[in-house]
């Protein structure tokens, strides 16, 4: 069907100025911030679950893809449309509906941006737990889309266990009802199930969440490493030696001292690595705990670690590692960023294969990530006008993440599979594992209407040619 007749279709349901068509319009939402792109034949912003059920119920009618939005912020492709069709972006359903205080739940609709939410509750002494690096523009809905994480999941987790109930549309515009203010619900866990499904399922049109009380006290440490090894290793220590952090960043050298250029947080320019600790609850307890935690790195050739002395220069600590990817365009035009997950273990490991890839591939990598999890987000910089650097690029993303499976770890810890990962997912899960996981799919997305080709992987034949890339790259 023309996109026009489409268009219109839509106009009817939302108003004819909250639907894009022109190129020049719908080219603004072809890309995330990943490397993959593609265009929608429309666009719409709807402002309610009974606009967005006749959407879908239009798109199912008419055999259209339909894929949900955010804020772009992605970085696997989720929200690319690889089919044309609609994209349906949520940027205009952005009300907090309730706060209950009392109970420490809110519920809001998904264009809510995950710092607004914080700061909403804040006068009540509560935030919300999960902060992407993305947090001031990310939404709940996309967070929730990708079971996003953030620097501070090591102890409080990621995305899904702050969600205790979603409101969502099928691909037939049924809204149904998943879980609630409870923690436990009797039945199927369809909450669970449903978050981090990248919209293949459902789109979320309401979404409750859990708040945390802040803390009592929060203590900040900065520990200053000669070497990538000496750093790594000592996350392993502290977390073996049953100190568990609320945040334990790593930066590298090249990163940090792109991070000090652009924000002077001061990390030190001359050092191998930089950890970024974070320690909260009771303040006697923080107060023993930062010692310990100050005497394991020493322990570990820490050449010096610091305290920061009050909030604001913990604030500027955490602005240059919140900014860090953007600080690293100072290196090169574009950047590209993985999100392999491997055992604590093994981090020390893996990083100096991430060297020896950027040796083979010619190309510079930047590493920054969730140390205390093991979620590395290896930043690979270059040249997008380049096309020998952007497939040298591809071949390094696909090189450490088959390394990080090898080391016993995933191929994503936050930022999903989307359409820049699939064709990975055979590393992971035999073919009855991915056939459960498609019948469930098809049960609630029988025609593929909603985000299409994204997750799953394709045919046997470009799995397995995928992987022989990969596996011979690594050669």
């Amino acid at each position: 069907m023309p996109a026009s007749a489409i268009a219109k279709e839509l106009g009817k349901i939302v108003g004819a100025d909250h639907v894009l068509e022109r190129p020049e319009d719908v080219m603004l939402y072809e890309y995330d911030g990943g490397l993959s792109t593609g265009t929608p034949e429309v666009v719409v912003f709807p402002t309610s679950k009974e606009e967005v059920s006749q959407i879908a119920r239009l798109a199912s009618r008419m055999k259209v893809s339909l894929v949900p939005r955010g804020a772009g912020t992605g970085l696997s492709g989720g929200s690319i449309p690889r089919a044309g069709g609609i994209v349906l972006v949520v940027s205009r359903m952005t009300k907090i509906l309730e706060i209950d205080a009392a109970n420490r739940r809110a519920v809001v609709e998904p264009g809510v941006v995950n710092s607004d939410l914080s700061a909403a509750v804040a006068e009540h002494g509560l935030y919300f737990a999960p902060d992407p690096a993305s947090q001031r523009a990310s939404t709940i809905g996309g967070n929730v889309a990708e079971n996003s994480g953030g620097a501070h999941t090591l102890a409080h987790g990621v995305t899904v266990n702050h969600i205790t109930g979603l409101e969502v549309v099928l691909a037939d515009g049924r809204v149904v009802q998943m879980g609630g203010k409870p923690v436990d619900s009797c039945g199927y866990d369809l909450t669970g199930l449903f978050v981090g499904t990248e919209g293949t399922v459902g789109i979320v049109t309401a979404i409750t969440v859990k708040l945390t009380k802040v803390a009592e006290a929060v203590e900040t440490l900065l520990a200053i490493f000669n070497t990538v090894d000496d750093a790594a290793n000592t996350v392993m220590s502290i977390t073996s030696d049953g100190i568990t952090p609320v945040a334990l960043e790593m930066l590298d050298g090249k990163t940090l001292r792109c991070v000090e250029e652009a924000t002077h947080a001061g990390y030190p320019m001359d050092s191998g690595a930089v950890l970024l600790i974070e320690l909260e609850g009771l303040r006697e307890a923080v107060t023993e705990q930062a010692e310990a935690v100050r005497a394991v790195c020493q322990r570990h050739q820490a050449r010096e670690v610091r305290r920061a002395a009050n909030e604001a220069e913990r604030q500027l600590l955490w602005k240059g590692r919140k900014t860090a990817f953007a600080a690293l365009g100072r290196l090169a035009p574009a950047y590209y960023t993985q999100d392999g997950v491997v055992p604590r273990s093994h981090i020390a490991k893996v990083l100096r294969y991430i060297e020896t890839v950027a040796q083979k591939c010619n190309l510079q990598i930047g590493n920054i990530f969730h140390a205390g999890d093991g979620n590395l987000h290896p930043c690979i910089l270059f040249d997008l006008r380049d096309p020998d650097q952007v497939e040298r690029t591809h071949r390094a993303g696909k090189m450490i993440l088959q390394y990080c499976v090898d080391a016993g770890g995933t191929i994503t810890g936050e930022h999903g599979v989307g359409m820049e990962k699939n064709e990975l997912m055979p590393l992971l899960f035999s073919e009855d594992d991915l056939a459960v996981m498609k019948r469930v799919h098809d049960v609630l997305n029988p025609q593929s209407v909603l985000n299409p080709q994204k997750l799953f992987p394709a045919p046997r034949s470009c799995r397995e040619t995928n992987i022989a890339d990969a596996q011979r790259g690594r050669r």
